[in-house]
């Protein structure tokens, strides 16, 4: 993609901006913590994966700035991720402790809507809808959205369950089996099967919030830009050995305090005309044995409050607690 740094940004006077590069990634690092902690209890940041943003990639994709403040030093920066036709990802950390970080925040949020709409522009499209996700506590992100013309208009409970040792994994509901996809003798996956976890998923989120269609291969690349990807951590499920019923795909989460990593769930789609037949709940009892297998301590994912499938108490039901809640803010913008 094409770099649009050359946008005007309305910063105070004497700050300047720039294209991260890796020598800014102990700054971002910083900034990341420092946004993170007061909401996740922690300031754990995967090193690996802000590199990949920044220069790996993640970074194709993806349309950054920092802002340098008159001293020489990284202050702010800014994402836009061209996610999906006609949505656009969109991040920004500012340090807090300026007098300035509201004017700041500002400037570059304008930035970021120049940047969807330029994405809109080069993939032939009319118009783009901008996606940012707050912590629901994080009032003075909220503050600075609401200022740019963004609308609160989800929320989105991230949760955990721990894998303990001695878990028994129940067995699968009659008629119901669960396999990995299949590899290649030199461990790459058959396309076949990548491309039925494709179309499983965008069959399973058509009725859900926010869903937009993507193609296999930026579902796949996207993927594939994870620190965490594994290509052993798909499955498919299906119901009397018919068409395929559903899909979970997850990675590796980064060793926690004590050493021990832990498994994410990236996506996990139901048919809908399998609704009901113990697919999902067979899907989380796969993922969590496979975690047990690998002596990984917990199993993680993200889930709408709001969704029409209940999820949020499937999970509960389950062992997942919440461990914090982020929100969905809005904007639209045309080319």
């Amino acid at each position: 993609m094409s770099d649009h740094s050359e946008t005007p940004v309305e910063l105070p006077t004497g700050w300047t901006t720039k294209v991260p590069d890796l020598d800014d990634l102990p700054a971002l690092l910083r900034l990341r913590a420092v946004d993170k902690t007061p909401f996740e209890g922690s300031g754990k940041v995967d090193a690996d994966a802000i590199a990949g943003e920044i220069a790996g990639p993640a970074s194709w994709t993806r349309q950054q700035l920092v802002a340098i403040d008159p001293d020489g030093d990284v202050r702010a920066w800014a994402i836009a991720h061209d996610r999906a036709a006609g949505r656009t990802l969109v991040y920004l950390y500012v340090d807090r402790t300026l007098a300035q970080a509201a004017e700041v925040a500002a400037g570059l949020y304008a930035w970021l809507a120049e940047q969807a709409r330029s994405m809109a522009e080069l993939r032939g499209i009319t118009e783009s809808h901008l996606d940012a996700s707050p912590f629901a506590d994080d009032t003075v992100q909220r503050e600075w959205l609401a200022a740019a013309g963004f609308t609160n208009r989800r929320t989105w409970l991230h949760m955990s369950r721990p894998v303990l040792p001695d878990e028994k994994v129940p067995a699968l509901r009659e008629g119901v089996t669960i396999r990995p996809v299949e590899t290649h003798e030199n461990g790459m996956p058959v396309a076949a099967d990548l491309q039925t976890v494709h179309q499983t998923l965008e069959e399973s989120f058509q009725d859900h919030f926010n869903s937009y269609r993507e193609s296999f291969p930026e579902f796949v690349q996207r993927l594939r830009e994870d620190p965490g990807h594994r290509w052993d951590h798909w499955w498919l499920a299906y119901v009397d050995d018919t068409l395929p019923a559903g899909t979970l795909v997850a990675s590796v989460l980064p060793a926690n305090a004590a050493g021990v990593e832990g498994t994410y769930v990236e996506y996990i789609g139901v048919n809908r005309n399998a609704r009901g037949r113990g697919v999902a709940k067979g899907l989380l009892y796969t993922v969590i044995g496979d975690a047990l297998e690998r002596g990984r301590d917990r199993v993680s994912l993200e889930v709408d409050a709001d969704s029409p499938t209940g999820a949020d108490g499937l999970y509960k039901s389950m062992g997942w607690v919440t461990d914090y809640v982020t929100e969905s803010w809005h904007k639209d913008v045309t080319v």
